[in-house]
């Protein structure tokens, strides 16, 4: 491997790193929530449009650093979208082929980005078939299997060094309350949460990590029993998070609570939050931030004060042929009403579990 080809890739990404400016951090307008401050950490204003550019571009580095990518090595990378979009970014920068394998069910839009940063899209029936196809396209091409559910949890660096706790934290400085009571977090690979978690104790910080679940995913109770070995072949509805393996990346012992969101309560918050910001975004955001409700809502009854601080996970112009289609919701994840009257009204008592 030529060691001046490695210096050149590792600058060419520190490079479009110093070009990047920071995401926003938005404070919601929530009267109802007088005395508690909710705000969403905007990662969609990434170059490619979400918080996995962040972990893309570490898992270059690491991989670069580790010697597992050369000047003509094929990536390879199990995704559901969002992480391929950002990998065959950086793949694009560096001159070198992508190819993504990922769920037939993958929106739209998500194939169309990949595509057009010069990725491949290679398809299975099943979320649960991405890994066993990616080792053996690696295998099969010569390619590094990059493997972002192994390795996010360890190619960020957690104890600062601008990773997005660090980036929170220097954001919330000038606020009412500049150290959040809560940072909420979904998993995909769990590398975000091991990340803040880690984070959180290193700093010596008051702040808790509440990790917010979809249904057909295996972290809620793998958290809950400690069975590494649960499964669940169902796939999750929500694109990005939940998983039917408990990943090596998640580490179940940064964090502080759980909670399992239903899968009509995310859909119904992302329609509600476009009310109140004017921009629609993906179906993770939904999670989070109704995850953050609930919180607020227990925090509120117990006369507490303070901030909760969620993460905007992508935009929802990704997914207008899914969660934006009431045809699609409607069939695929059912009557939403229920959740939307809740929010609409935000009736306080009934957002709690």
């Amino acid at each position: 491997m030529s060691q001046s080809w490695v210096n050149r890739a590792i600058g060419l990404i520190e490079a479009d790193f110093q070009r990047s400016a920071d995401t926003h951090l938005i404070k919601l307008a929530l009267p109802q929530l007088e005395g508690v401050d909710i705000y969403l950490k905007d990662e969609s204003t990434h170059p490619t449009g979400s918080l996995k550019h962040r972990l893309a571009r570490s898992l270059f580095l690491y991989s670069l650093c580790n010697g597992w990518i050369k000047q003509d090595t094929t990536i390879i990378e199990s995704s559901s979208g969002s992480t391929a979009i950002s990998e065959a970014y950086f793949a694009r920068l560096l001159g070198l082929p992508f190819i993504a394998v990922m769920p037939k069910s993958t929106a739209k839009k998500k194939i169309q980005q990949i595509e057009f940063y010069g990725g491949t899209c290679h398809f299975v029936d099943k979320g649960s078939e991405i890994y066993a196809e990616s080792e053996r396209l690696a295998e099969e091409l010569n390619g590094h299997y990059m493997d972002q559910f192994t390795y996010a949890e360890r190619a960020t660096d957690w104890r600062g060094n601008n990773n997005i706790a660090d980036s929170i934290f220097n954001q919330m400085q000038k606020e009412p309350h500049p150290i959040p009571q809560w940072i909420v977090m979904s998993p995909g690979t769990g590398g975000t949460s091991a990340t803040i978690g880690r984070y959180l104790r290193y700093q010596q910080l008051t702040t808790q990590l509440c990790v917010v679940d979809p249904e057909n995913s295996v972290f809620y109770e793998y958290y809950r029993s400690g069975d590494a070995s649960l499964t669940d072949c169902s796939g999750s509805r929500i694109e990005g998070i939940g998983r039917p393996r408990v990943e090596p990346s998640f580490i179940a012992g940064v964090v502080d609570e759980m909670k399992r969101i239903p899968d009509a309560a995310s859909i119904a918050t992302i329609h509600w939050l476009e009310q109140l910001i004017g921009r629609k975004t993906g179906a993770s955001t939904g999670t989070n931030l109704y995850g953050a409700l609930l919180l607020a809502t227990q925090m509120r009854e117990r006369g507490e004060t303070g901030s909760i601080v969620t993460l905007l996970c992508d935009s929802g112009e990704r997914y207008l042929d899914t969660y934006y289609d009431n045809a699609w919701i409607e069939a695929h994840i059912g009557d939403i009403s229920v959740y939307q009257n809740k929010l609409a009204a935000f009736d306080l008592c009934g957002l709690i579990e």
